[in-house]
């Protein structure tokens, strides 16, 4: 996507041909600034303090990591070392683990001074995969948005949950990809972009996605949705996921289930936006994924910029005030109208899942 008229991905290798270069998302939407990745505790550290955050930018991150691991030493102690840290810097996304898998187990049979290049080489199709893969799911996607355009000329309002545009992703992203594709189309759209407390993706990076590409929307506080959706102000929600269970419960960005309830008690469809890297086959359900618990301080202060244009951190709550911080909830597969993948939509279901993904059975 364009940033003032400049082409980027999320993630790309700098011209050194060795370090990894990322746009830190915990400085939008006042400052756009890149950081550059040197060593494997650079990579932890961008996915743990969520410079780089969504599950298929995470997974990217964690593919170039271990090339920066093996940059240093390439031997296999150094190579189980580097796929464990990694692997440990978030524990609900699933990509993160199936992209360091899949790196260890293309990269281990190889001599290890053979498998600098070729981990570079992975990394790089990795990301190359993902793009192609969310452009698709976007097309697929863009097609319910025309089905629930009701008169020609007259916006699609679409709600949406945290941030699952191209800066979850390497570019396109995943639930707001068809909010794209329609504006390729020519289709009118307007998204009600929840603000999503408490690290305020909605606000900080949604909306500052859809006001770079000149889509029309506005922020509204999380408790909004369900009012909207009963005066009738909208058509259908989209949202992503950071791991699907095999029968199709969704794990998201903490609040997606109230709005999933909301959805259903309104008769509006509710979609999951979700590469197939999102999918872990190896749970039966939702109730088995890891919640992430995060730091209080997400809760217990916000940043902004004051009138001066500066940058700051506050408290809102008594100092006295303890405060509790799952990252993600789990919607069960019943309040999910679709899933919206790269292969095309089906039902939330095993058997939705697998009428896309076979080779699963």
């Amino acid at each position: 996507m364009n940033v003032n008229g400049k082409p980027y991905r999320c993630i790309w290798l700098e011209a050194d041909g060795r370090r990894v270069g990322i746009i830190d998302q915990t400085k939008l939407p006042h400052q756009f600034e890149t950081v550059s990745l040197a060593t494997v505790d650079d990579a932890v550290l961008a996915i743990s303090d969520m410079l780089v955050r969504g599950a298929p930018l995470i997974g990217a991150t964690a593919s170039y990591g271990v090339c920066l691991g093996l940059a240093e030493d390439s031997s296999d102690a150094t190579l189980a070392t580097v796929c464990a840290k990694l692997i440990q810097a978030r524990p609900t996304a699933v990509n993160l683990r199936w992209a360091v898998e899949r790196m260890r187990a293309l990269l281990a049979p190889f001599p290890p001074e053979k498998r600098l290049a070729r981990a570079y080489k992975e990394a790089a199709d990795i990301c190359n995969e993902d793009v192609q893969v969310n452009e698709s799911l976007g097309t697929h996607g863009l097609q319910l948005i025309k089905k629930h355009q009701h008169q020609e000329g007259q916006p699609v309002n679409i709600l949406t949950h945290c941030n699952a545009g191209w800066l979850a992703t390497v570019d396109w992203g995943t639930a707001l990809a068809p909010v794209f594709k329609a504006r390729e189309a020519g289709v009118p759209v307007h998204v009600w972009v929840d603000e999503t407390r408490p690290r305020n993706q909605g606000a900080h990076l949604t909306a500052w996605e859809l006001s770079a590409a000149g889509i029309d929307h506005h922020l509204i506080v999380d408790n909004a949705g369900g009012y909207l959706m009963q005066q009738g102000k909208v058509d259908l929600c989209i949202v992503g996921t950071d791991r699907t269970a095999a029968n199709g419960d969704v794990c998201n960005k903490i609040g997606t289930y109230l709005k999933a309830l909301a959805a259903a008690a309104n008769n509006i469809p509710f979609y999951v936006a979700l590469p197939s890297s999102t999918i872990d086959w190896t749970l039966q359900d939702g109730a088995a994924i890891p919640i992430e618990e995060r730091a209080e301080d997400e809760v217990l202060q916000v940043s902004g910029k004051d009138k001066d244009g500066t940058v700051q951190l506050v408290n809102i709550a008594p100092e006295q005030t303890r405060a509790v911080n799952p990252a993600f909830d789990v919607t069960p597969a019943r309040l999910v109208t679709g899933l919206i993948t790269e292969r095309g939509v089906c039902e939330a279901s095993r058997e939705g899942l697998l009428s896309l993904f076979p080779e699963y059975r």
